[in-house]
């Protein structure tokens, strides 16, 4: 194929890759309406968010959503244990914790724990922020809101403004006058115009937005219309196998086109789809690129299991 034919064929199969499975939007709107009520009741599988349900209060919800999805990388029996660790050491009211927190005093709790390349000087630090959200704007929801703008289609604008603002905090009595450039501080908030996915931030706010029996529906003022999903390695191969995205390499547009075309079947809630499409995938029951093709997939016939094309 000559360059010229092939810059041709370029829009046409983009074109194709991004109407996906909604060529068949009724019967691809049904069958992910089917998926997410399998998975829409709270023991259908383990995830994070049932230790942020063990918390009644919103404020403790909020606070303890945020530590969760903050440390939710890596395999989740250790994601698990880590949390519960950072939460057994700021005790049975953790807003309040973080509102009278005292780095001199408390810090012995929190530097010991580790998870991963997270050093408890990184705990720390984030707790310090959490603290300036609570007392400047009286809920974590109040300082998003402050830097968001409702009208915009989607919340890049909003996370964007949030990460700076909270990374704009005094933290050298956290890491010293000779501060790092990069603290460990930073990975918590990552920002849309940096190019991240910001999986962990769209998590939080999947939890504290959205209402069902997986999510908590905590704050009121942001719109489950606006969400992203949260791009992870399993949202990522049934974006693919499903034809949601075109794009290769992860990262905020890609998550921004899985949610547009989640978005086309559902407008005021896309992201209702991402738990039980994340299960789908940490079931091992996609088949993309997999010999077991859809052998195992609860979404045989919309899918391309063989990747390509």
């Amino acid at each position: 194929m000559s360059p010229r034919t092939a810059a041709r064929a370029r829009p046409a199969r983009a074109a194709r890759a991004k109407a996906g499975i909604l060529a068949k939007a009724d019967v691809a709107r049904d069958r992910l309406d089917d998926l997410y009520r399998t998975f829409d009741h709270v023991d259908s599988a383990t995830d994070p968010v049932h230790i942020v349900r063990r918390y009644q209060s919103p404020e403790d919800r909020e606070v303890v959503g945020f530590c969760a999805a903050a440390l939710a990388f890596g395999r989740v029996a250790s994601v698990l244990q880590s949390v519960e660790a950072l939460l057994g050491a700021m005790g049975p009211h953790p807003a309040a914790f973080v509102r009278g927190f005292d780095p001199v005093r408390h810090s012995a709790r929190i530097e010991p724990l580790v998870h991963r390349w997270i050093r408890g000087r990184d705990l720390v630090a984030l707790l310090l922020i959490l603290q300036r959200m609570l007392r400047e704007e009286g809920s974590i929801e109040g300082f998003f809101v402050a830097g968001d703008d409702p009208d915009a289609p989607d919340v890049s604008r909003g996370l964007d403004a949030f990460s700076a603002r909270a990374l704009d905090t005094d933290l050298q009595e956290v890491y010293g006058r000779r501060m790092p450039k990069r603290p460990g501080v930073c990975y918590f908030f990552p920002r849309p115009a940096a190019g991240s996915a910001c999986k962990r931030m769209n998590l939080f706010l999947r939890w504290m937005v959205r209402k069902d029996a997986i999510d908590l529906g905590v704050w009121t003022r942001v719109s489950p219309a606006r969400l992203i999903v949260p791009l992870d390695t399993h949202v990522i191969r049934l974006g693919h196998c499903l034809r949601l995205t075109r794009y290769t390499s992860p990262g905020w547009k890609m998550a921004a086109e899985i949610t547009a075309s989640l978005r086309a079947l559902d407008p005021l809630d896309p992201v209702r789809f991402d738990f039980s499409l994340c299960h789908v995938g940490m079931m091992n029951a996609c088949g993309y690129k997999r010999e077991q093709k859809d052998s195992q997939c609860p979404l045989r016939g919309l899918c391309r299991p063989k990747g390509g094309g």
